[in-house]
């Protein structure tokens, strides 16, 4: 049993040896197998990573090479262009070197040309020399035989020649004076009268010009044909559509439109600058556009209306009314912008009835529409300031507003205190308010200049200017100036007057001399 045991352990101890001996081999082949495993992957990631690297090489070595690439493009254009621009100041610098050397040739010929006549002058004027010398001679020679002949020196006998010849000239002088003086005051009033006719008709004229007529400027003459078109159907049917004159004639670059209305020929204005912008005319044309000025021109005179009596402050005034405000716009009187002096005068109203005391809006109020008769388009046969009461009154606005634009011009009696103050406002707008102190200044500094100017002369001892500068009374030293001078003074000083000043209408000079004699009785 014992054997058996010990054989059992032996056994049993030989099958562990081998069982540990063949595990052993079995882990070690496992082993080898995950390390052969492990290296495979290690070498697939080194291949992988080689692979990624060298992709990303070529990428970066690919985008190197084109940004070197564009900028070796913009390189070479940059130098091209640079080269371009020197060729080009080579060029020009060839240019003005050319241009340089034919002038220097120029100079160079004119200078040859100037030396040359440069020496001409001088041989003349060597020659004029002596024959200078050679006439002084001779004239010495005259002068002496002349003075040994006459017994006086040239001196004596020069000074008494010219004193008698001033003596004879003050005399013909003064008395030639008297007669052009009695000549002048026959034809005087005859004269007078003829400028002051030509001076009306003048300025009449202007002023229908500056009231009456608008110049529509155009870029070139070739488009007044398109105006006038075929056989003068355009101009007719524009003239039709606007109710003015269009006058196509030889003023260039002008075409002048005629008409007493001007909201008509601001009008025809648009009228034409539209058609001509646009290029297509004719008469259905111009009806179409005529219609659209039109329709903008009754808008923009709306929009004036309101714009103005929100600037104005004056609010609840009747829509008609508006429209009639917005067309002073379009409205001159005597000079002056209808619109324009309208809000001058309400200004003025209001700050004068603020001082006053009495109401400031109503008489803004009454200001702005004291003139609104002079723009009722029908015209009828009656004073602007009844008809701008008629209308007012019409359009429900207050009594004493009302009674204010009629009296304004005292076609009716006043009733508010409102209406001397639109009457005094309107006077003040109509005669330029702040000039007349710039007008004063002047008038008394001409005056003065007057007096000045009289006082310069030998033997005026006082000098008034009197009758508003229109006479200057001259007192003389009467014994150093005689009669015949005191005539001869006069006219010297009206003709210094007309030289050196400027002034209205006519001076008369009148130069007074008396003979005073004092004694004393003791």
């Amino acid at each position: 049993m014992e054997e058996i045991a010990i054989y059992v352990l032996v056994t049993a101890i030989i099958c562990l040896g081998a069982g540990i001996f063949i595990g052993r081999m079995l882990l070690q082949k496992v082993y080898q197998q995950q390390e052969e495993e492990v290296r495979e992957k290690a070498a697939l990631i080194i291949r992988e990573a080689e692979a990624t690297s060298e992709n990303i090489k070529k990428d970066k070595i690919l985008e190197a090479k084109e940004k070197y690439l564009h900028l070796k493009t913009e390189f070479e254009k940059e130098v091209n262009r640079k080269k371009n621009v020197l060729s080009t100041n080579e060029n020009k610098l060839k240019q003005r070197e050319q241009q340089l050397k034919q002038q220097l040739e120029k100079v160079s010929r004119k200078e040859s040309d100037l030396d040359k006549l440069k020496a001409d002058l001088d041989e003349q004027t060597e020659l004029a020399r002596r024959r200078r010398d050679e006439a002084e001679k001779l004239k010495e020679q005259q002068i002496s035989i002349l003075e040994k002949v006459a017994n006086l020196t040239a001196e004596d006998a020069r000074n008494q020649l010219v004193e008698t010849l001033k003596d004879e000239a003050r005399t013909k002088a003064s008395s030639h004076i008297k007669d052009i003086i009695e000549e002048a005051k026959m034809s005087a009033t005859k004269e007078a009268k003829k400028v002051v006719l030509e001076t009306i008709q003048r300025t009449a004229t202007e002023h229908a010009i500056e009231n009456c007529v608008s110049v529509f400027n155009i870029e070139s003459d070739d488009i007044k044909g398109k105006i006038i078109g075929r056989e003068g159907r355009n101009i007719r049917a524009l003239e039709a559509s606007t109710g003015v004159e269009i006058i196509v004639d030889d003023t260039p670059e002008a075409i002048i439109i005629s008409g007493f209305d001007p909201v008509r020929r601001e009008i025809a204005r648009l009228s034409l600058h539209r058609l001509v912008t646009d290029g297509r005319i004719h008469p259905a044309r111009i009806e179409e556009v005529v219609a659209k000025t039109t329709k903008n021109i009754e808008d923009e005179i709306v929009e004036i209306g309101e714009r103005t009596v929100i600037d104005l402050g004056i609010h609840g005034v009747h829509p008609e009314l508006i429209k009639m405000v917005g067309r002073m716009r379009f409205r001159s009187s005597y000079g002056q912008n209808l619109l324009q002096h309208s809000r001058e005068v309400a200004k003025l109203c209001a700050t004068l009835a603020a001082e006053l005391g009495l109401n400031a809006k109503l008489a803004k109020r009454a200001g702005l529409l004291h003139d609104i008769g002079k723009v009722w388009p029908e015209e009828p046969e009656l004073p602007h300031a009844i008809l701008g009461m008629q209308l007012a009154e019409k359009y429900k606005e207050h009594p004493e507003v009302v009674n204010a634009i009629g009296a304004h011009h005292d076609e009716i009696e006043m009733t508010s205190l409102i209406s001397p103050i639109i009457q005094a406002c309107d006077a003040i707008s109509g005669s330029r308010p702040g000039a007349r102190r710039e007008v004063m200044e002047s008038y008394i500094q001409r005056l003065k200049d007057l007096e000045a100017l009289a006082l310069n002369f030998d033997g005026v001892n006082k000098c008034y200017a009197i009758q508003a500068g229109r006479e200057l009374r001259i007192m003389v030293d009467a014994e150093s100036v005689s009669d015949e001078r005191a005539g001869l003074l006069s006219f010297e000083i009206s003709q210094k007057i007309e030289k050196d000043m400027q002034y209205p209408g006519q001076i008369k000079v009148t130069v007074i001399r008396e003979m005073r004699s004092v004694a004393y009785a003791k």
